[in-house]
């Protein structure tokens, strides 16, 4: 468990640690860039670097949490990566299955395999699934994951390397865009934020702007129209039904 400075979430929970790069969007990623550094460190979590590993001690963390949180479930990993079993996915959403308290925020690239399995997962209603979508390439993702049974699904369109006009966001319950940062970011155009920004107002869904991105992406800010985005889904989505 960690507090995370990720503004869509309020803290971090990484049951798993690891991936490998599939896309365009992997192409700087933040999370192979910290193992690095944990694992020099000495962070025992991180021996392997950015091996896929699952931990079966982080499982009870859930349990001990005292107040009701917002939690991005893997940070630094992918849930649906082909080398974690079935069965440790299970635990994965027992545990939150079992924290109705908490919101559960899990997002993956991997929308073929978490297609393959959402029938053999159990969707409470305080478990939000999102994809990860960075340009137009990957849009199929979206009706992936239109398709399986998660109560409240999402959109991580970030980092933003490309325009994705006519979404079709039928079934999406919210959007966060986000530019790329660090040390040679790939630039995202204000016209691309503005039409997503567009679509989701037109559409109902709610749209949340991450940040500009760049390489000093503290200054570059969120603001977007003359103000921030933080709009998330409703209460009454997350009520069990």
């Amino acid at each position: 468990m960690a507090q995370s400075s990720i503004e869509w979430t309020e803290m971090t929970w990484n049951p798993t640690t690891g991936c490998d790069k599939i896309s365009a969007g992997c192409k700087y990623c933040y999370a192979e860039i910290m193992s690095k550094r944990l694992q020099a460190m000495g962070v025992e979590k991180y021996k392997d670097n950015f091996e896929v590993r699952t931990h079966e001690d982080a499982l009870s963390l859930p349990y001990s949490w005292k107040h009701p949180k917002v939690v991005f479930v893997n940070s630094m990993s992918d849930l649906f990566h082909k080398d974690i079993p079935l069965d440790f996915i299970k635990k994965v959403f027992q545990v939150m299955n079992d924290n109705p308290q908490h919101v559960f925020q899990v997002l993956t690239k991997r929308a073929e395999r978490l297609f393959e399995l959402h029938n053999k997962l159990k969707w409470t209603h305080n478990i939000w699934m999102g994809v990860s979508v960075e340009n137009d390439k990957v849009r199929s993702r979206i009706a992936f994951l239109r398709q399986t049974n998660a109560r409240v699904k999402f959109l991580s369109l970030e980092p933003l390397i490309g325009p994705l006009n006519n979404l079709n966001l039928e079934g999406i319950d919210w959007v966060i865009v986000g530019g790329e940062s660090g040390h040679k970011p790939r630039p995202m155009k204000a016209d691309w934020v503005l039409n997503i920004q567009e679509q989701c107002e037109s559409k109902n869904v709610a749209f949340f702007f991450k940040q500009w991105g760049g390489k000093n992406k503290k200054a570059a800010g969120r603001f977007l129209n003359g103000r921030t985005y933080d709009e998330m889904p409703e209460i009454d989505l997350q009520q069990s039904v």
